[in-house]
């Protein structure tokens, strides 16, 4: 489904209505996720984001009349009502179809659309085919929405935010009914989510539960430290919400990262994908020179003369590590020295006799 090889980590840039109704914002935050991120000790060029993320939707198959009629009186309001905000947010499908060129043809990186109603996605699908379809975590239980999704067998990625195990089994066995290409993501619908309420653990169990799909997480704490811990506990995909601004007005962007988290969550996240390494106990060659000056050797602990028989009670261990170690000690143990072997200096197979 997702092209993970070895450690290799999804990276979704959930730009959501982050863009503020504004379809030249939504390009600069596209530009600023693609940006190259470095890791400057080593020089390493790491890869940035895999994805952007939009959503659509079809205001009215989205709420009441009376909820589009609720004042919206927050100061994150972009109207007047519930469904003038809701409405100003909206990117046209044609901007969505010019914000997927955009990307695609800059960047080259994949485009996801979380797609909230079937009306949405006939038109959507009209005018492109995104990389892969999201399911909001509110919408788990639209078992008709799921089904049209799954219809069109464009992978899907679903989020558990809002879910019980007993609703995720249900939309999973609606989805499986067209196509098993599915990614799971741990996800927590309180935007920022307060810590005590993330509940890491659930990843490890969902790969346990669900090992033919891939899991990860859908992440809306403050920084970057539950990303990195989601992927070190075998998440495969983290989706992130990201802004210019933290401090813009709209209800997203305190638990999105801003640019400089945005690279740090990347750095971050690729260097974890190297340091994950193999399951075995292995001494990189980088290693070595260290452990010739650090480790300890067999060494005299009185002064030693030319003749004199080697016992365990005039040994001991110092450094540098390039002699014997304390396992080899029966190599010199109840031998002659062949030299003056000072005090404190390493006694080397060559200074005995054979």
């Amino acid at each position: 489904m997702f092209p993970l090889k070895g450690n290799a980590f999804y990276l979704i840039a959930e730009i959501g209505q982050n863009h503020n109704g504004s379809v030249e914002l939504a390009r600069a935050i596209i530009d600023m996720v693609c940006r190259p991120v470095r890791e400057e000790y080593f020089k390493l060029d790491l890869k940035p984001m895999d994805a952007v993320k939009l959503t659509k939707r079809e205001l009215d198959e989205e709420m009441t009349e009376s909820m589009k009629q609720m004042p919206y009186n927050s100061p994150h309001s972009f109207g007047k009502t519930y469904g003038e905000h809701r409405a100003y947010l909206e990117l046209s499908y044609e901007e969505h179809y010019e914000l997927y060129q955009y990307t695609k043809q800059t960047y080259g990186i994949d485009f996801i659309e979380t797609i909230c109603s079937i009306t949405a996605m006939e038109k959507l699908l009209k005018l492109f085919k995104p990389d892969y379809l999201k399911v909001a975590s509110r919408d788990l239980t639209n078992l008709p929405l799921l089904d049209a999704l799954a219809s069109v067998h464009i992978p899907m990625i679903i989020s558990t935010g809002m879910a019980t195990q007993q609703e995720l089994d249900e939309a999973l066995e609606v989805i499986t009914r067209h196509h098993e290409k599915i990614a799971i993501l741990h996800c927590v619908s309180q935007y920022p989510t307060h810590p005590a309420n993330l509940n890491l653990r659930t990843i490890p169990y969902l790969i346990k539960r669900y090992p033919q799909y891939v899991i990860g997480f859908s992440d809306h704490t403050i920084g970057i430290s539950a990303p990195i811990a989601a992927a070190a506990m075998g998440a495969r995909i983290i989706e992130k919400h990201v802004t210019l601004d933290r401090y813009m007005k709209g209800s997203d962007h305190l638990a999105s990262l801003g640019p400089d988290g945005v690279r740090r969550m990347v750095r971050d996240i690729r260097l974890l994908e190297m340091e994950l390494g193999e399951e075995t106990i292995m001494v990189p060659p980088e290693v070595e020179p260290f452990r010739r000056k650090l480790e300890r050797s067999i060494a005299a602990k009185v002064p030693i003369q030319p003749g004199e028989i080697i016992t365990e009670d005039k040994i001991h261990l110092l450094s540098p590590g390039d002699g014997l170690r304390w396992r080899d000690r029966h190599k010199i143990l109840g031998k002659r020295a062949k030299v003056a072997i000072p005090k404190n200096e390493l006694i080397y197979p060559e200074y005995v006799e054979g």
